[in-house]
């Protein structure tokens, strides 16, 4: 296998590469998954514009603002774990990163590279369908247009990026509630180096009395693609978490579960997937004490960005 590399350090000289390698090129950052798709696919690249070097605030900056926080595509998952910001407003964000395969790979992983695999068992694009990101693409003409992550996945390795577009950076929307439930919950045929079998992202915003104001779920490996499950969080609505009930949790169990799809593979049949995620979706809530201490979910103040 062959092929050139071009190694842009500005803006410019990004677009430049991209205008000049119209046909036969692929984008690499990380590297993690890059090398294994071009073998299994076949594809005649013939150029790879490797962004690692680039050095361009919007596409290696985490920048928070009172309307949210924009995560740049060449963030590593290792920066995202450890960013003390991540942790205390995106608990979710911050757990999914920190659970994506191992440290080594976590260095070098992009949250870019992640989305952009659009695979149905990627941690921090589940995480970040949750958190209701947006998805800010680049494209050769140096114009930029936002759509939803939901948007952005179109199926299974597929994404909506145009042929000369990159992704840029992410955008969270800042919280709105005065107290976070938020955490990630990846089920795997082992405990560590491994794609979950099923996973469960949820970040809950409550008042200071624990009324539910807003909230965000999303499943993987469980459909095409990540979803959002909205009959979910809309039964979430208005609830005090600290009086919900077993029915309760049950019923919201079965909300999540109506956004599923799953396949058998040789991971997991189809059934074990939706009984899995059904569990792990009642046990949110219905031990909600012991799943905060057993998964590492988060509960603490969403205080105002600043």
């Amino acid at each position: 296998m062959e092929f050139e590399v071009k190694s842009p350090g500005t803006r410019s000289e990004l677009l430049s590469a991209i205008i000049k390698t119209r046909t036969g090129f692929r984008f690499g950052a990380g590297y993690t998954d890059l090398i294994p798709e071009l073998r299994k696919n076949g594809s005649p690249v013939r150029t790879i514009i490797n962004l690692a070097r680039l050095n361009d605030k919007r596409f290696t900056a985490i920048t928070v603002t009172k309307r949210g926080i924009r995560i740049g595509a060449l963030v590593t998952a290792a920066r995202l774990a450890d960013d003390p910001t991540i942790r205390e407003y995106l608990p979710v964000l911050a757990q999914a990163t920190s659970d994506m395969a191992s440290p080594q790979i976590r260095q070098v992983a992009t949250i870019g590279g992640n989305l952009c695999t659009a695979s149905p068992a990627g941690d921090g694009a589940c995480a970040l369908m949750a958190l209701e990101a947006e998805c800010e693409l680049l494209n050769s003409r140096n114009q930029a247009r936002t759509i939803t992550l939901a948007s952005f996945f179109l199926g299974p390795r597929k994404t909506a990026l145009e042929r000369d577009e990159l992704l840029q950076s992410v955008f969270v929307p800042a919280n709105s509630g005065v107290r976070l439930f938020s955490g990630f919950i990846k089920v795997g045929t082992r405990r560590s180096m491994e794609c979950s079998v099923v996973s469960l992202a949820y970040h809950v915003q409550t008042d200071s009395s624990g009324n539910v104001v807003h909230s965000g779920i999303a499943i993987g490996s469980a459909a095409p693609v990540i979803r959002f499950a909205h009959s979910a969080c809309s039964l979430l609505l208005g609830k005090n978490l600290e009086t919900m009930t077993v029915q309760d949790a049950g019923r919201f169990a079965q909300n999540v579960l109506e956004h599923a799809s799953p396949i058998s593979d040789l991971r997991a049949s189809a059934w074990y997937r939706r009984q899995v995620l059904f569990n792990i979706s009642k046990a949110l809530f219905s031990e909600r004490q012991g799943a905060a201490e057993t998964n590492g979910s988060y509960e603490g103040k969403a205080h105002e960005l600043h």
